[in-house]
């Protein structure tokens, strides 16, 4: 337990200023310096202390002590589990990198004079782009004098963003190349709350068929039942 007011506290650190550096920390008897300012486990400022105590006091709470601002004077150090917090930042990256890994951009092509069926329709698959996670870029494309009228493809690309708002973002605004003019949407969820959803959708509908046949079995049992009983 470390006692507040034993050293002298600094002003509060910014979260920037206690953010572990991209490399490998120094930690425990690899920290060489005088003095270091001591955060606890807890983000408390314990104050400027002299290496030998900031170790002590690690010791005497079997954890471990940190550098996460080297460059500061004196160096900021922390105490923490460091292998769980090594495991913890792993975890989080490998997250970060199927996340990014499975998120696609998928495309849907519109002509400027769309009639309304083909337009529900191809919403309606932009919907499940979106809902599974991945991005749409939908594309406007002009043909002969339709060209001249870029502002009606925007309206277009507009008037389905607002329509589609309640599930994606718009990461592009409509902008114009050649003949085609694109917007891009983002969707809200990211690919594996996504996934994790329908995962979650697919083992409630088995868990409902499973109970309707359950059901439709003791049905079938107790109406055999009462047959046999009346003969």
């Amino acid at each position: 337990m470390l006692e507040q007011g034993l050293f002298p506290c600094p002003e509060a650190l910014t979260d920037d200023e206690l953010e572990p550096p991209i490399n490998e920390p120094r930690i425990n008897e690899r920290i060489r310096v005088p003095e270091v300012r001591l955060v606890g486990p807890n983000g408390e400022q314990v104050g400027i202390v002299r290496i030998e105590d900031a170790t002590r006091l690690a010791q005497e709470a079997d954890l471990d002590l940190v550098e996460v601002a080297p460059n500061s004077r004196p160096p900021v150090v922390k105490l923490m589990d460091y292998g769980k917090f090594k495991y913890e930042a792993a975890v989080k990256a490998r997250e970060a990198r199927r996340n990014q890994a499975n998120t696609e951009i998928k495309e849907m092509r519109f002509r400027l004079k769309i009639d309304e069926h083909d337009y529900e329709t191809k919403k309606g698959h932009i919907v499940r782009f979106l809902k599974g996670g991945d991005k749409v870029k939908v594309t406007i494309m002009f043909r002969g004098r339709e060209q001249s009228r870029p502002e009606m493809g925007r309206r277009l690309l507009l008037k389905l963003a607002d329509e589609l708002q309640d599930l994606s973002v718009v990461e592009n605004m409509p902008s114009q190349e050649g003949r085609n003019m694109s917007l891009v949407l983002g969707p809200l969820k990211k690919k594996a709350e996504a996934m994790e959803e329908q995962r979650k959708v697919r083992d409630e509908r088995k868990a409902a068929d499973k109970a309707e046949r359950a059901e439709r079995a003791a049905a079938k049992a107790a109406k055999k039942t009462s047959g046999d009983e009346s003969e």
